[in-house]
């Protein structure tokens, strides 16, 4: 019989290491198969809640906020790409590439997660930011994004043109950070036990089979 296995994964769709975390936990899930029955759920965090609407170049920001001159932010990028080609997922980074804000975008989440379409909508935006190099906060890539996740577009744009679920997503944005997440991605199994980090699949799998025949470490 699968043992039920809840799976919170706080995350934000700027993040680069979310897409290699979640690419890794899904391949993880395969490879245990039936074992667990995995529910996911995707909670809001933003790396950049002071983004303004247009956004910032990444290779700025990143020299601005972290330190890193041209070469060390190239590196990193480098690095990003590798790992997102080896779990399937490609990185289009250039000079040109922004960073945006998010916000809005999780509300979108929030109410995907009611619709039972969380994951896909999770997808499409990564997709959107990473791939296509499209503007999370630009509400018609947002509105495209919920269409390739096969939900309804004009729901969609309801939802953010009202400005509907802003309470909510502030309210689990406090939940995380005050249980003490300052970081992303962060994966906790069933409220117990967590991995951080974009962490290969074998990380993700070896926890989850802990996890299955008890062994895993108490935290």
């Amino acid at each position: 019989m699968a043992m039920p296995l809840r799976i919170d994964f706080v995350s934000d769709v700027a993040c680069p290491w979310c897409v290699v975390g979640l690419r890794s936990l899904m391949k993880a899930l395969d490879a245990v198969g039936d074992k667990v029955e995995a529910e996911i759920h995707f909670q809001p965090f933003e790396l950049n809640p002071d983004m303004p609407p247009e956004g910032e170049n990444t290779a700025q920001h990143v020299a601005r906020k972290y330190g890193a001159n041209p070469e060390r932010s190239a590196a990193s990028r480098n690095a990003i790409r590798e790992h997102g080609e080896a779990l399937g997922f490609n990185f289009n980074y250039s000079s040109e590439s922004r960073i945006w804000n998010t916000f809005d975008a999780h509300r979108l989440l929030y109410w995907a997660g009611i619709e039972g379409r969380q994951l896909e909508l999770k997808e499409a935006l990564f997709a959107a930011n990473f791939t296509e190099q499209k503007s999370t906060s630009d509400h018609d890539v947002l509105v495209g994004a919920t269409k390739s996740a096969g939900l309804d577009a004009a729901k969609a744009k309801e939802v953010l043109e009202s400005g509907a679920y802003t309470k909510e997503v502030r309210a689990e944005e406090d939940v995380w950070r005050n249980r003490g997440i300052n970081a992303v991605p962060s994966v906790i199994f069933n409220q117990r036990w967590m991995i951080q980090g974009g962490q290969p699949p074998r990380v993700f799998e070896q926890a989850i089979r802990q996890i299955i025949d008890g062994s895993a470490t108490a935290a």
